[in-house]
């Protein structure tokens, strides 16, 4: 960290130099994210017919029925669930086995430390927000 010294007639200049430094570095730090990215960018569940209706009868059809939000993202959506073990071991098992079958996903699961909630964020290329809404139909029809 530079500092940057004025002589001005106004005392603690430097002070308010460097505040506003430290101000701008935790803007900077704080608006800062880093996220996966994929190769795959095409569109495919490699689940046949059978394999996805007892997915959306298991797995789908119970996180569906913990979802407490659901805010609508540019690429996809993403999942306000409780944040208890039962529903973070749940969001495990979905996002390693939805990777194997639809691998233009990028899963994003932010989970409080004081358990009250965890989001699971579901993007993809142009088409993902459609396949999460129609094939994985976790999002409902208001």
């Amino acid at each position: 960290m530079s500092f940057i010294k004025f002589h001005s007639p106004i005392g603690n200049t430097t002070l308010l130099v460097f505040a506003m430094c430290m101000i701008c570095n935790l803007t900077l730090a704080q608006s800062t994210t880093t996220k996966a990215t994929n190769q795959s960018s095409e569109l495919s569940c490699k689940l046949s017919s059978k394999q996805l209706m007892k997915r959306k009868e298991t797995v789908l059809k119970y996180l569906k029925n913990e979802i407490l939000e659901t805010r609508e993202l540019p690429n996809g959506y993403a999942f306000k669930f409780a944040g208890n073990d039962k529903v973070l071991d749940q969001l495990h098992e979905f996002i390693k086995t939805e990777r194997t079958c639809c691998d233009f996903f990028i899963f994003g699961l932010s989970i409080s430390g004081d358990t009250s909630e965890a989001w699971l964020e579901l993007t993809g290329p142009e088409g993902a927000k459609n396949f999460i809404s129609e094939e994985l139909g976790l999002v409902s029809s208001q």
